[in-house]
């Protein structure tokens, strides 16, 4: 237990360098100063209540998605009834009453629709997402059920979850907490963003992009009132292009999405020295995009953004190398917000802020300081009872408790965690953890010398039979804490993180750091009796 040898002392120096070297840039800050621009800056990212921040509440409209379904069913039926071998004609096809409703054309077709129909009404597993009902002999009803609702819901509300954390990652903005809140809402706190207009812009845009032709049969009085002709729908032009306050009547059916995006980025035209944004599909996007305009030479088509037209070009030749462009009288800054809301995807709902807060780096600033009183205080009281109660091994486990802390900052850093008001907690928790260690340790050297052990022998079991108790009792920490960080959110995860990395050092720097001093001591003095 006591031997060690030369290879051993420096790989656990080295170890203990290392770390130290990486908690250097996170000591300095928190001290107030700055570390050297030219060197590595491995350091720990504070959290919203240490950093301050931004704040968001977002809530989505449920009825929204319902819509959405109509409309991806309507034109599911309509593309594999077009596809079957015969097609099977349908006209009069509804959407009234949150429904799908259609007529075939021929009753000799009812059976082939019905099987055609079947693949697109089940869910997975045994989740039927929508009901079919044939009523009046030709005419079928299609019903969404209130459980494939609630799955569509769910889908899309932790997609634009993902959507979300992409798009704040994408600005630089650390260890963002971004929760659901119940069936509808989604939590944002952004550590150290500042301006939560800012973000706003970017999280609440929708970035919902669409390639729609133009309906240039509908008469411009009737487009201008608002009134769409069948198989249309009007949209407006988006603010500050030539046509704002003007509409443009688009075909519903038969566009390309944006959702087949793989890259935007935003750039200069050189030719008119515009912002503008250029996109690239994907390979199915481009056949699909190069097929409408190859089908549609010499015709207008929308393209349009969050239900705002921001222009409609001609279509002058086919385009098949899978790019676009888009302009509409963009600056840098929001051409360069477009491409980053196109990059990260699509939100699959609206999402609108119903409560914002911004969080001021002066709370932070006074967590910070309490906290580092409350650890401060009690960690010199600690160290004060050990060096009274056991000396020079007081004097090694005050030591350990010091490396302790820089090694937890230094892990933290390399790993770039966040530290929040609750981390704090967890650093003085683990100061407990580390010193009821070294106590464990010690109570159990002084039995074994007053039962007649030798030194050497003393500190042997000592080591050995205290180190029993002290991984059992941390395992169960660890256990705690792995629950913690699977099952919490936000700041109870920050604590989780803290206490697992404490722990760890802790019985790192009490059990084995300890034990090197200690045989390092015996060694070199070989002492004849222990005052601890």
């Amino acid at each position: 237990m006591l031997d060690f040898p030369r290879w051993k002392k420096i790989w656990l120096w080295s170890v203990i360098v290392l770390v130290s070297l990486a908690a250097l840039p996170s000591l300095v800050s928190l001290a107030g100063g700055k570390w050297p621009q030219n060197l590595p800056d491995p350091s720990i990212n504070l959290g919203l209540d240490l950093a301050g921040g931004s704040h968001i509440l977002l809530e989505a409209d449920s009825r929204q998605i319902a819509a959405q379904r109509l409309e991806t069913m309507e034109e599911s039926v309509r593309t594999v009834m077009r596809q079957a071998t015969p097609a099977v004609r349908i006209g009069d096809v509804s959407t009234q009453g949150q429904r799908l409703s259609f007529m075939v054309e021929s009753a000799s077709d009812v059976d082939r629709a019905r099987e055609l129909l079947l693949p697109l009404v089940n869910g997975e597993g045994l989740r039927r997402e929508w009901t079919l009902e044939v009523v009046d002999e030709t005419r079928f009803v299609l019903t969404p059920t209130q459980e494939g609702l609630d799955a569509a819901l769910d889908q899309a509300m932790d997609s634009a979850k993902d959507v979300i954390d992409r798009r704040i990652n994408a600005i630089g903005t650390l260890e963002p907490t971004i929760i659901r809140q119940g069936d509808t809402r989604i939590v944002v706190q952004a550590p150290g963003q500042e301006d939560p207009e800012q973000l706003k812009a970017l999280i609440g845009q929708t970035a919902k992009l669409e390639f729609k032709l133009v309906d240039e049969t509908a008469l411009p009085s009737d487009v201008q009132a608002g009134n769409a002709p069948p198989g249309s729908e009007i949209f407006p032009y988006a603010e500050g292009t030539p046509f704002t306050g003007q509409n443009l009547a688009v075909r519903r059916l038969g566009g390309i999405k944006g959702d087949s995006l793989t890259n935007a980025q935003a750039s200069v035209n050189p030719q008119t020295n515009e912002q503008v944004v250029n996109i690239q599909f994907d390979q199915q996007g481009a056949a699909k995009f190069a097929r409408l305009t190859t089908q549609n030479v010499n015709k207008p088509f929308a393209i349009i953004l969050d239900n705002k037209v921001l222009s409609a070009p001609n279509i002058n030749e086919p385009i098949r190398g899978g790019t676009a462009q888009i302009s509409g009288s963009f600056t840098s800054e929001s051409a360069n917000q477009l491409a980053i809301a196109l990059r990260s995807g699509a939100l699959p709902v609206d999402l609108k802020v119903i409560e914002e807060r911004t969080v001021g780096p002066d709370l932070g600033a006074d967590s910070i300081r309490s906290g580092m009183i409350a650890m401060g205080i009690g960690t010199g009281l600690v160290l004060i009872l050990m060096l009274v109660t056991y000396g020079r091994f007081g004097v090694y486990a005050c030591a350990a408790l010091v490396l302790n802390v820089v090694m937890i900052l230094g892990i933290m850093a390399v790993l770039n965690t966040t530290l929040t008001l609750p981390g704090i907690a967890g650093f003085v928790l683990t100061i407990g953890a580390a010193v009821d260690a070294n106590v464990l340790i010690n109570e159990r050297i002084r039995e074994e010398r007053h039962r007649g052990r030798r030194v050497v022998q003393a500190v042997e079991f000592g080591y050995s039979e205290a180190s029993r108790a002290i991984f059992d009792a941390n395992i169960t920490n660890v256990i705690a804490a792995t629950l913690l960080f699977l099952f919490g959110q936000g700041p109870v995860k920050g604590f989780a993180v803290v206490l697992v990395i404490g722990v760890i050092t802790s019985v790192f720097t009490a059990v084995t750091i300890t034990r090197m001093w200690v045989a390092g001591y015996l060694r070199r003095k070989r002492p004849t009796d222990l005052h601890i």
